[in-house]
């Protein structure tokens, strides 16, 4: 399923489940030679493991990384590389009372849904234990990011606002308002106590940016920083700049003038266009309060009964301090990917490992467009048998091979070869029809 896939010149596949024996990931695209970060993967990796910050999740993990593939005496080969976790402290039978009913705010309803079938067992490939194969494939693109600087760090708790900003005051929620860090600290515990759990708004500026990187319409940066930032369970909504609050002010307000010197405010963010500005990066997204809560809740069963139940088990209190790593990982990936396709368009510091890259992602693409186009020429097939239409389309083919000469042209592709490449696919095609 491509949708366990994050790629474009970087590629990474995920796999494994919360009570499954492993959590892993395979990483694609690297160049041989390099020296695995195994230090610092099993670093960032500890720092969202639960049972090591307050107020979350008393599961005890060791979450050592194990590399199965793609490194040898201590360096990249080339190979694909496969790390794996492996879940030791999975206490299945906790979820047991859960097996035939739906968590309220859980994905259990619609993985059913979806799949007819869902892991009770802490929510499977829905787990927050998942995002172990982001960080760890996140540690790989470092040298892609040279002195650009992520920070990540919540502004909201629960009902608790962040106002005066110290980065040197750290501790396990990353709050950096030490006015209030008691008042904070106190009204978690309340909520502990109480078996309930509490959300947030998280802010990211990421600084020392380049501008241009990301690209018009489809690709643009913040939309990929969107989709990856939104791909993480618990988060609901993100905004850049000044977000929202655009929608209160006017235009002369809202942009961004330019002198000589530069830019005279960010209000959007540091995107114009999908492209970066150069200026800092800035956005926030919201996380829901937990799903799990040993609180009596009301749900259905697989088979429609009201039901009322507890969650019981182990839960986070606040799960921000252990999301925050993984958007940074997910951060990573997705300027690493910007900033190799900007090296690629820009011509810069290229050599032939790295055409040699970017030729095998196309061709990738190309199996992937191919493997798509064969499963739609199956169902046309179907449908035209269903309804007794004619399977040829002689006509259709003769305009369809007329248009692509025409873009080959224009292209400055060898008209004769682009049409002998789709008569073979559409020979093909008539196949599965």
């Amino acid at each position: 399923m491509k949708s366990n896939s994050f790629d474009r010149y970087f590629g990474i596949t995920t796999f494994g489940e919360s009570h499954g024996p492993a959590i892993g990931v395979v990483i694609e695209d690297v160049k041989p030679g390099i020296e695995f970060p195994l230090n610092e993967i099993q670093k960032a990796l500890d720092s969202r493991k639960p049972g090591t910050r307050q107020f979350t999740s008393s599961r005890k993990e060791e979450d050592k990384i194990v590399i199965l593939s793609g490194v040898f005496e201590g360096k990249t080969t080339g190979m694909p590389i496969c790390l794996v976790v492996y879940n030791k402290n999975h206490r299945s039978e906790d979820y047991e009372h859960l097996k035939n009913l739906f968590r309220p705010g859980h994905a259990d309803y619609t993985y059913f849904k979806k799949f007819k079938i869902f892991d009770y067992r802490g929510g499977g490939r829905a787990s927050g234990r998942e995002t172990i194969s982001r960080v760890a494939a996140s540690g790989l693109v470092e040298d892609l990011l040279h002195d650009i600087n992520i920070n990540c760090y919540p502004v909201q708790i629960g009902k608790n606002f962040a106002k005066n900003y110290d980065l040197n005051f750290q501790n396990d929620l990353y709050w950096h308002d030490k006015t209030n860090f008691e008042e904070l600290q106190d009204d978690l515990v309340s909520i502990q106590k109480r078996g309930d759990s509490v959300g947030g708004i998280v802010e990211v500026k990421i600084e020392n940016l380049p501008a241009g990187l990301g690209d018009p319409v489809f690709e643009k940066l913040d939309a990929n920083l969107a989709k990856a930032i939104l791909s993480i369970g618990s988060v609901k909504g993100i905004e850049f700049g000044e977000g929202f609050n655009l929608a209160n002010l006017k235009g002369n307000e809202a942009n961004d003038q330019i002198s000589k010197n530069g830019f005279l405010s960010n209000h959007s963010g540091g995107i114009l266009g999908g492209i970066s500005t150069g200026q800092n990066l800035i956005f926030r997204f919201v996380i829901k309060p937990t799903s799990s809560i040993n609180i009596q809740q009301r749900t259905i069963t697989k088979k429609g009964e009201e039901i009322s139940f507890i969650s019981k088990g182990r839960h986070d209190t606040c799960i921000i301090p252990r999301i925050i790593p993984v958007a940074k990982a997910m951060i990573k990936l997705v300027l690493a990917d910007a900033i190799s396709y900007q090296k690629l368009i820009e011509n810069q510091y290229l050599n032939l490992l790295d055409y040699r890259e970017a030729i095998d992602k196309i061709d990738g693409d190309i199996l992937i467009a191919l493997y798509r186009r064969k499963e739609l020429s199956e169902l046309i097939g179907k449908f035209k048998e269903e309804k007794n239409i004619e399977i040829v389309d002689y006509e259709r083919e003769k305009e369809l091979l007329k248009n692509l000469r025409k873009k080959a042209k224009t292209w400055k592709l060898d008209e004769d070869f682009i049409e002998n490449i789709w008569k073979m696919i559409i020979a093909e095609s008539k196949k599965n029809q």
